[in-house]
Order: structure tokens, then sequence, then C-alpha cells
């Protein structure tokens, strides 16, 4: 027996066996109250979890883009003076804040859509 069909069998155990306990559960009222109390609290949470991921998210960005602001000033100041070979950097750093930051603020925008809705 190979390691996949160990892994396949042990999963089809463990499916099995959950069935069998929700199945005894849900047949009385009180284990169909529990479970329904136990889903949409899981659902709440997972809620709360993916806007603190929106949010940490667009964090992380808005702190990226402006790491690009700052080497955007930096490239600035070399291109005024003289010691930059050409704007590509420059621009290249004006580019990359500008998506970053938008990255961002889409990021929490989300959020608000969402729980608006």
């Amino acid at each position: 027996m190979t390691a996949v069909q160990s892994v396949k069998n042990i999963a089809l155990t463990f499916r099995a066996a959950v069935k069998a306990v929700v199945t005894v559960v849900e047949s009385n009222r009180t284990g169909r109250a529990v479970l329904a109390g136990m889903r949409e609290t899981a659902r709440s949470i997972g809620r709360v979890l993916h806007q603190l991921w929106l949010e940490v998210t667009g964090f992380v960005f808005l702190a990226m883009a402006a790491i690009g602001a700052m080497a955007g000033v930096r490239e600035y100041a070399k291109y005024q003076s003289g010691h930059a070979n050409g704007p590509g950097r420059l621009v290249l750093a004006i580019c990359f804040t500008i998506s970053f930051a938008w990255f961002g603020l889409s990021s929490f925008w989300r959020v608000r859509r969402k729980a608006k809705s």
C-alpha cells in the first residue's frame, strides 16, 4: 500500500466518523441547536478574521508605499543634483509607490464595503 492510498483511506475513515457523529448529534433537538450555534460562531469568527486579514494586508501595503515614497524623494534629490544616470529609478519608485498605495487603500475599502453589507 502506498503512502497516497494510506492518506486517502485515513481521510475516508475520518469523513465517515465525522458523518456518523453529526448524524447522531443531529438526531435530537439539543444537538441540532448546538451544531447551529457552532456553525454560526464559526461563520462570525471567519468574517472577523477575514476583516482582520484585509486590514493587516492594507497596512502592510501602505507601509511599503511609504517606504517607496521615501525612496522616491531620495531618487528625486539625486536626479535634481545630477548624480543619477537617468530618471529610471525615480519613475520606478513613483510607480511602486502608486501601485502599493492603491493596493493598501483598496484593501481598506473592501473592509468598509463588507462592514456595510
